[in-house]
């Protein structure tokens, strides 16, 4: 079975990197995954000065139009670490919040998708065609905790 994910008030809602499950990464607390990951973009770049307007977002639909690059540049590196700038989020997130965290070991071994209609990079796009990095990067977690879990359970 295949589990489709996309907006927070819809199940697995908490899969999605807009749910309001904060995370500290790196010395900062960040209100949301989004925050954080649209943040990262600007580290370093001559944009810079975006990152604290970013990290203030009152949303992460507002952190997310800010962090968009089509209006600034992105740092140089940014199409070579962003999938691992996403995993070390997401990781964060489900470490910490240990509801969200046994919503997602739950999922066995579904396979999880995003289910954007129009991300084709991070989701599955409207023709279920796309990459699902998101959903590959949640699956991975999972598999993660799960080795940490039975890693812990050993050594008590």
């Amino acid at each position: 079975m295949t589990i489709y994910f996309y907006k927070v008030w819809q199940p697995y809602g908490c899969f999605s990197n807009f749910s309001p499950h904060g995370i500290h990464i790196q010395g900062t607390y960040w209100s949301t995954v989004e925050h954080y990951y649209q943040a990262q973009k600007f580290v370093g770049s001559v944009d810079e000065v975006i990152i604290p307007l970013i990290h203030a977002a009152a949303t992460p639909e507002e952190a997310a139009a800010l962090g968009r690059c089509s209006t600034r540049k992105c740092r140089r590196d940014w199409d070579l670490v962003k999938t691992q700038v996403m995993r070390e989020a997401v990781l964060k997130k489900f470490l910490t919040h240990a509801e969200i965290r046994e919503v997602l070991l739950t999922t066995e071994d579904e396979i999880l998708v995003e289910n954007s209609p129009t991300d084709y990079f991070w989701g599955c796009g409207a023709s279920k065609t796309g990459d699902n990095h998101l959903g590959k990067i949640l699956m991975s977690v999972r598999e993660e905790i799960r080795k940490l879990k039975f890693l812990s359970v050993i050594s008590e």
